[in-house]
This record gives structure tokens, sequence and C-alpha cells, in this order.
């Protein structure tokens, strides 16, 4: 990867929690409401959302950037678009030897279906 820092993957949670209840059952706080726009944002493009689901979904529960990069851009877009999903919060990165690998945050999903969920 170019000049980006790899962060350190934090420790993995038993149980995932969300951030924030239903949006059919109070109203969001202006900080949670930012928190998840940006992870929604992030989201929005067709080329990250592949990436997270290459991420998501990979066998182990981690990639390495040298599997998830076929996406039909050039691998310093592929690059630009991990770290976006990094900067949301949505990814973990660890740094290994040549090659990142790269997980999901363990409470993105939960936040974001319990959000979407009704109460």
């Amino acid at each position: 990867m170019s000049n980006s820092k790899a962060l350190e993957l934090p420790v993995l949670q038993e149980e995932a929690v969300p951030c924030c209840p239903p949006l059919t059952s109070a109203e969001l706080s202006q900080a949670d409401a930012v928190r998840m726009a940006a992870m929604f944002k992030a989201l929005s493009d067709p080329v990250r959302l592949r990436l997270f689901s290459k991420v998501a979904s990979h066998p182990g529960g981690e990639a390495c950037v040298c599997d998830i990069a076929d996406v039909g851009v050039s691998q310093p877009t592929v690059s630009h678009h991990l770290k976006k999903l990094r900067e949301a919060g949505l990814l973990a990165s660890e740094r290994r030897g040549t090659w990142v690998y790269y997980r999901v945050e363990p409470s993105v999903l939960a936040a974001m279906g319990q959000m979407l969920t009704t109460r």
C-alpha cells in the first residue's frame, strides 16, 4: 500500500454491541447520526460496498488485500477505497510483511442492523 499506515487490530469482542437504538424507537443523538452517516456514506460507493462485502464474507473473517483487489479498478484506487472504509470505522487493518489484511470491525454490522430494525 502507498503511504498509509496499517491500524492495529483490536481484540475481538465476544458480542457486538450496537451504537444506536432503532430509528423507530428514539431520535438519534447528533454524535450517533454523524457516526452512522459516515458509515453509510462510505458504503454508498459501489466499489467500497463490494470491497466491504468481500472482506465480510471472506473465510476466517479477514482478507488479504491481494485476495480482494479484483473489483474492476486499479490497485491505487482499491487502496483509496479501503482507506475510506477504515476512516469510517468499518474496517480494521494489519500489515503482515508486504500485505495488509482487513476485517470488519466487530460491532459495525450489529450497529447498522440494529439501527434499521423496528422496536
